[in-house]
């Protein structure tokens, strides 16, 4: 689409005179590479480019919705006037007409800051990246599998509305991430990933890959995942733990970023994963965690995967508290979802592409850092385990009970560290769990975790985010279980 603003400037006219009270248009090319390497070859190499645009009205104070993939100016007409037909049809079963919170008219642009684009990059770079990492896995003994990957993405985005917003953003991500197995059997096997479970992805260009350490990592992975072979299983206890910041991202994702979601507490979600219990009745009184407990959300963080300039409402990206010494205090919201709890939107109204509907989505929910070492919290249990990297994940519809597993814990014996346990699980409630923590890791190790596929809605769509988290301890959890 050579210039989105007459594109979308014609389609707000066309959906206004035909009875719509509110429109938008966005324009969405989006291009990806995806390079994978195991066990000493490369396994799959692809680029792909999509693009199209979505046309959201509000008839008769209801949504309606349709897309083309068809850019050419023509087609406009006839996805208005389907746009138009499915908000009348949707108004004959809506039982609240949509309202949307006030937004200023934005007339603004926004890229991520990159030093190196990655789509400059050849092909035979990077796998030679990968097979580098894929030799250097290799030298270990013990290690029967292995595989390394990178992946990169490239989002420009055309956003018009009827109120007179005009936004375009570029927006970049690059991801990697290793992972090894060491084997006797196929039952009797122990892996290691790094960063992360999923590896680790970032607003970032190119030089992301300059800020993670493989090489100096590569040998411990390697040699804790020959070592959690004779490791003993995790016992079955009621104890203290601690887990690592990678583990911790997930935790805030599960069982704080998705039940904050307003969409998700108002029902959206009910027939495809749950609702939420974190009721809006319960907005400035639910004691979610203990008083250390502060969660922002802040789509503004400098390489978060959830970082960007607008939402899909044309909402600015902001930072705003969730949770406030432990006090629930605000939801990830859209226009549409805040103006049900009188509140601006918090700018967490995001689609998957061009073809979907924006919905409620994490941006970067953060964890503030607290003020311990790693030393300070270990020194802190007598008898406990710390838990790193994850490898399971379970929690229920209304996401207040969960079971979480880990790829490596340690024995913690009078404040040290001790021997390897095999595959560490624990289960808790939410906010019993979040009430238990009392210490939390400081800056120093704290890290703005990516998760590059969370998967959220009715067609479901992919979501990328981000969480920021450091290690974090927890009192009298049950594990083993």
């Amino acid at each position: 689409m050579k210039d989105f603003k007459i594109a979308g400037v014609l389609a707000m006219e066309k959906a206004i005179s035909a009875g719509a009270t509110y429109a938008d248009f966005r324009y969405v090319h989006t291009e990806s590479e995806e390079l994978s390497y195991s066990d000493g070859a490369p396994e799959d190499v692809s680029h792909s480019i999509d693009r199209g645009f979505g046309i959201r009205v509000i008839v008769d104070g209801a949504w309606g919705f349709c897309s083309s993939a068809n850019t050419d100016v023509t087609e406009i007409d006839r996805i208005v006037r389907k746009a138009i037909n499915i908000g009348k049809a949707s108004a004959l079963l809506q039982k609240i007409p949509i309202e949307l919170a006030a937004n200023p008219q934005v007339k603004d642009s926004f890229k991520t800051k990159i030093k190196t684009d990655p789509f400059q990059i050849s092909l035979t770079e990077k796998l030679a990246f990968l097979a580098h990492l894929d030799e250097l896995m290799g030298k270990h003994e013990g290690i029967r599998s292995r595989s390394g990957y990178l992946d990169f993405r490239k989002i420009y985005k055309g956003f018009v509305n009827s109120e007179g917003s005009e936004i375009e953003q570029t927006i970049y991500h690059s991801g990697a991430g290793i992972s090894v197995a060491a084997m006797r059997s196929h039952r009797d096997r122990a892996s290691r990933s790094y960063p992360a479970n999923e590896g680790q992805f970032e607003t970032r260009g190119y030089e992301f890959l300059d800020h993670i350490d493989f090489e100096n990592n590569i040998p411990i992975i390697c040699e804790e995942a020959a070592a959690l072979l004779d490791a003993e299983p995790c016992p079955e206890k009621t104890t203290d733990i601690i887990l690592d910041g990678s583990h911790m991202s997930l935790v805030i994702h599960e069982s704080i970023g998705h039940p904050l979601e307003l969409d998700r507490v108002f029902g959206v979600e009910r027939n495809f994963s749950g609702t939420s219990f974190a009721i809006p009745d319960m907005l400035d009184n639910l004691k979610y965690g203990s008083d250390i407990i502060n969660v922002t959300a802040d789509s503004t963080a400098p390489h978060g995967l959830g970082t960007f300039g607008f939402d899909d409402d044309g909402v600015a990206a902001n930072r705003e508290y969730l949770i406030k010494d432990g006090v629930l205090v605000n939801y990830l919201s859209s226009r549409e979802t805040a103006a049900r709890i009188g509140k601006a939107s918090t700018g967490a109204n995001r689609a998957d592409g061009w073809g979907n509907m924006p919905i409620c989505r994490m941006t970067n929910t953060i964890l503030q850092p607290g003020d311990k070492t790693l030393e300070d919290l270990i020194s802190g249990i007598d008898d406990g385990i710390l838990m790193e990297t994850t490898s399971s994940w379970s929690i229920d519809d209304t996401r207040e009970s969960f079971h979480f597993g880990c790829e490596l814990g340690r024995e913690i014996k009078g404040g040290k560290l001790g021997k390897l346990i095999k595959n560490p699980t624990y289960a808790s409630n939410t906010i019993e769990f979040w009430n238990s923590c009392d210490g939390i890791g400081n800056e120093s190790l704290w890290r703005l975790w990516g998760t590059p596929n969370c998967g959220k809605g009715q067609p479901a769509q992919n979501g990328r985010v981000g969480q920021g988290a450091a290690p974090a301890r927890f009192r009298q959890v049950k594990v083993g279980v």
